[in-house]
């Protein structure tokens, strides 16, 4: 498959890798046997393209008021600008800071053309339905973009609580922002059932469970993704914690329903995303290019709603 679309990638700059520098996530980096090491934005393009990832979501992080690091919206921005035709970009922002955050999240959707925002509430140290949160909620549904909220069991990291981002925290965020796009990065593990049931029980959340497909439990996931979600799933690699070669080879050993790894390896990314795909793009590989009004010859058009989409002479319902 060559029409990849990657949920959750960080380049290897150094701003990037700066987190193994930080003694806070000492002890996460030796867990996931990462070792800093800088590299080209060009490698990991050509990395990219090896593997058939078509697009990648690159993510600034903003950590500053809890654990005094961050990757600069602009660092992002130079990254996107550079590779238009192969990154999108999420602005990373600290709900601790207010309306400094807010004003943040209209810079990088206006000015920096940014696709949506990113938060990680267990590293902001609140819980995902914490008030402090909701001004950045109800901008990007004002805004009319995605949200991604980080979960997971933020392994040997002090002061974090992995409750922060449960499945059934941000159950409550889903209701009282039913136009909000949400997506929950690696999958509210270990919480795996209350994910799967908060994604069915709103149209609005989304997930990947990148870095734990292989975790006692995450089996499930896929089950539900065969039978009751197939439109709520997303393919993320958390490169470079996890390559693009094992992570690939991981989700071919999955057992989706063909139909059902379409979906989760492009389709339902490109839905969120709001980009087309040129079919017939050299080299059998897809192009994906923004959102357009109207639809083109040989082009496959996501519209925006999550579960909406029209596709070239198909009345399918899901994408």
């Amino acid at each position: 498959m060559t029409n990849i679309i990657d949920f959750r990638v960080r380049p290897s700059t150094a701003e990037f890798v700066s987190i193994a520098d930080n003694p806070v996530f000492k002890d996460m980096m030796k867990w996931i046997g990462y070792e800093k090491k800088t590299s080209p934005v060009e490698h990991l393009v050509r990395e990219m393209e090896t593997a058939g990832i078509s697009l990648a979501v690159v993510q600034g992080r903003d950590l500053e008021t809890t654990f005094g690091w961050k990757v600069s919206n602009d660092h992002v921005a130079s990254i996107v600008q550079r590779f238009p035709r192969n990154f999108v970009a999420f602005g990373g922002v600290d709900p601790n800071k207010g309306m400094e955050a807010v004003r943040e999240v209209q810079r990088c959707i206006e000015k920096l053309k940014f696709k949506g925002i990113s938060m990680d509430p267990y590293m902001h140290r609140r819980y995902a339905n914490d008030k402090k949160l909701y001004p950045v909620y109800a901008k990007c549904a004002e805004l009319g973009v995605p949200v991604i909220l980080t979960s997971g069991p933020g392994a040997f990291v002090p002061g974090s609580v992995m409750e922060h981002t449960a499945p059934r925290v941000i159950d409550e965020v889903a209701a009282d922002f039913p136009e909000l796009t949400i997506v929950v990065s690696h999958g509210g593990f270990p919480w795996v059932t209350e994910m799967v049931g908060v994604a069915m029980r709103h149209v609005n959340v989304f997930f990947d469970w990148s870095a734990y497909e292989l975790m006692p439990g995450a089996e499930l996931y896929v089950q539900a993704a065969n039978t009751i979600i197939a439109d709520k799933v997303l393919y993320a690699s958390a490169h470079p914690f996890v390559d693009f070669k094992e992570s690939l080879k991981r989700y071919e050993k999955l057992p989706f329903n063909e139909d059902v790894r379409e979906k989760v390896m492009f389709r339902n990314a490109a839905r969120i995303l709001k980009v087309e795909v040129s079919v017939a793009a050299p080299a059998g590989r897809a192009r994906m290019e923004p959102r357009a009004e109207g639809r083109s010859e040989g082009q496959v058009y996501y519209s925006g709603s999550p579960f909406v989409s029209v596709l070239q002479g198909s009345r399918g319902q899901g994408a």
